[in-house]
């Protein structure tokens, strides 16, 4: 309990610069007998701090100490306090009170340049919601019964372990063991229709699905799109897989799984995209695209 007041005595010093005993016994509920023997233990610990008397005197740490003693470089100081601002700024995780400890300790101070959203756009509660639903399933190793839409177009209701949550390709994952497929599975959120946090522990282990499949298992797919399509071909696709064309159109190159996600992404261009290989995708697209038309033909 005492190193833990000490340390917030400390802080409290480096952010404010001063503090009379009074305000300090008042702030941490204790005598001002105890106040005193704290500094002396901060004095004794080899921490600059002194007191001074008279009408303007207060403690006082001596002036330029940080705490730092050089273990943190600058960069290193910005880079902490931007990764606080970061979780501060995602809602979901107060951080707050941290960053502000730690910008006194550094005396060094980060500008609130990062908001992060985990919803989608109109579904912000129900998103934080589910999101802080599966964290706490994750932290507390508690299964959970989802109801599951699949990609071949089935729901399904099934018991997991949920292990981890990890965002890639602009969107979130639950990385699981499935009691219905007694295997690793990894469940897009948005996918995930209803859930319920069972009173039910497992013991936690490591992920051993396919959620980090290389783009060397995958197909070279190579897409061609005019210029009109220049906002989805860089918001969609790396500058490295893109080559711009004399006619200022664009040949995409990229690995992709040829599985019923990439023909939907696909026919979301409607005609702004050609197929240039492979020829078994163009024979799936062209399917699919038939089969639209005769839907809505009539």
């Amino acid at each position: 309990m005492q190193e833990s007041r000490l340390f917030k005595i400390l802080y409290r010093l480096l952010d404010k610069g001063e503090a009379t005993a009074c305000e300090l016994a008042k702030d941490f509920e204790v005598s001002v007998r105890t106040i005193y023997r704290d500094i002396d233990a901060l004095s004794a610990a080899g921490i600059p701090i002194y007191t001074a008397a008279g009408r303007n005197g207060g403690i006082r740490l001596l002036e330029g100490f940080v705490l730092n003693k050089a273990v943190l470089s600058e960069k290193e100081k910005q880079e902490i306090l931007a990764a606080l601002q970061s979780i501060n700024a995602a809602k979901n995780v107060d951080g707050s009170e941290t960053l502000q400890k730690l910008s006194a300790l550094f005396h060094t101070h980060s500008e609130n340049w990062l908001e992060v959203e985990f919803s989608r756009w109109g579904n912000q509660e129900s998103d934080n919601r589910k999101f802080e639903r599966l964290k706490d399933a994750v932290l507390h190793c508690k299964r959970v019964k989802i109801r599951y839409a699949g990609s071949d177009e089935n729901e399904t209701e099934r018991i997991i372990e949920p292990l981890q949550l990890a965002y890639k390709a602009k969107a979130w994952y639950l990385k699981a063991f499935c009691m219905l497929k007694q295997d690793y599975r990894l469940f897009k959120l948005n996918r995930i229709l209803g859930l319920e946090v069972l009173e039910e522990h497992f013991v936690p282990h490591e992920f051993q699905g396919q959620a980090d499949t290389h783009e060397s298992d995958y197909n070279l797919v190579t897409l061609r799109f005019p210029k009109e399509m220049a906002y989805r071909v860089y918001d969609e696709f790396d500058e490295t897989q893109i080559e711009r064309q004399e006619n200022d159109g664009f040949i995409v190159s990229a690995k992709m799984p040829e599985d019923a996600w990439l023909t939907g992404f696909l026919l979301s261009f409607g005609t702004q995209v050609e197929i240039l290989s492979p020829d078994s995708l163009k024979a799936i697209l062209a399917e699919q695209a038939k089969n639209i038309y005769e839907k809505y033909k009539s």
